[in-house]
């Protein structure tokens, strides 16, 4: 193989990624040409609106998919928290490379943290599963919805539109980006969407060239984390767009699962924890997601559906 075609978005954050991976398969392969294809996905081109309020799966990765099916790309390089868990029947996520900082962070100019934000403040999130349990910590302020790629957010708080905004760590991490104030809310305060920080890499399961040029990127813990919790989000028949959130850790090879259904005020909160072997991780998921759903889980989920 001389070359390798990458769909991606077009987000500084999504070429990031793509140039991520491009220069990791160029420092393996020398030889090898890869060229970046660049797709606009429904979720790029409503930016008005909630994502919660356009609907459906896969707003972000079902044009990159059918560029891989129709044979305009080799492989796709996607957020894992965007990709649904139920993929196109000829594609696989052959490849889950190391995992970048899972947490989400309040980020402000004004304010240190989440304690010392005013009653009243105004925090920009576009995500429910931020807003219901930032809520549920702080239900005095006042959630405003924000839409856009991460340097738009930045550029919105600098300008005085918010007092603090919720975004992932990883991506901050990832563009060198920042602000005065950058408060990490960790896991067991404030639980990550499913997959967060991770990337996946989506290919043709018929190009086994491809699985055996890639195989070097993936990286086991990862991808054991990332299928446990993409296992409770599959039970749950949720997407990204729903109040449901998910933690795995990897301790003494287990499997340590943490999640979470909750309305979107942050009223109503049903969360479990379940551990079990590695090589369980998907089953342990589903069965976490289970008991959320029998103990009130499902019960919120279907008057959010219904909403």
């Amino acid at each position: 193989m001389d070359h390798i075609r990458i769909a991606t978005r077009g987000s500084r954050l999504a070429l990031w990624q793509a140039e991520h991976i491009k220069s990791l398969l160029v420092e393996a392969y020398p030889h090898l040409d890869v060229i970046l294809k660049v797709i606009k996905t429904k979720g790029d081109k409503i930016q008005d609106v909630p994502l919660a309020q356009v609907g459906g799966k896969g707003l972000f990765v079902k044009e990159i998919e059918e560029a891989l099916l129709d044979g305009r790309a080799d492989i796709a390089v996607h957020s894992m928290k965007d990709v649904p868990t139920e993929l196109p029947e000829d594609l696989l996520l052959g490849v889950i490379p190391q995992r970048e900082a899972c947490e989400d962070c309040i980020v402000s100019h004004t304010y240190p943290g989440l304690d010392s934000l005013p009653q009243g403040a105004r925090v920009g999130t576009s995500s429910l599963r931020r807003q219901s349990q930032l809520l549920r910590l702080r239900p005095d302020l006042s959630i405003i919805s924000l839409r856009g790629n991460l340097d738009t957010r930045l550029r919105k708080l600098e300008q005085g539109d918010f007092d603090a905004i919720l975004v992932a760590l990883a991506g901050l991490n990832r563009l060198g980006l920042s602000a005065p104030y950058v408060e990490k809310l960790p896991p067991h305060i404030f639980i990550p969407a499913v997959a967060q920080g991770a990337l996946g890499i989506e290919f043709h399961r018929d190009r086994k060239d491809i699985a055996e040029l890639l195989a070097f990127l993936d990286h086991p813990d990862s991808r054991i984390s990332v299928t446990a919790e993409r296992g409770f989000l599959c039970a749950l028949d949720g997407g990204c767009q729903v109040p449901i959130a998910c933690h795995a850790v990897i301790e003494h090879k287990q499997v340590v699962l943490t999640g979470l259904v909750a309305d979107v005020k942050g009223e109503r909160v049903v969360s479990g924890k379940r551990s079990g072997p590695i090589d369980e991780a998907k089953k342990i998921g589903e069965e976490l997601a289970w008991e959320i759903l029998e103990r009130g889980g499902r019960k919120i989920l279907q008057e959010f559906y219904l909403s």
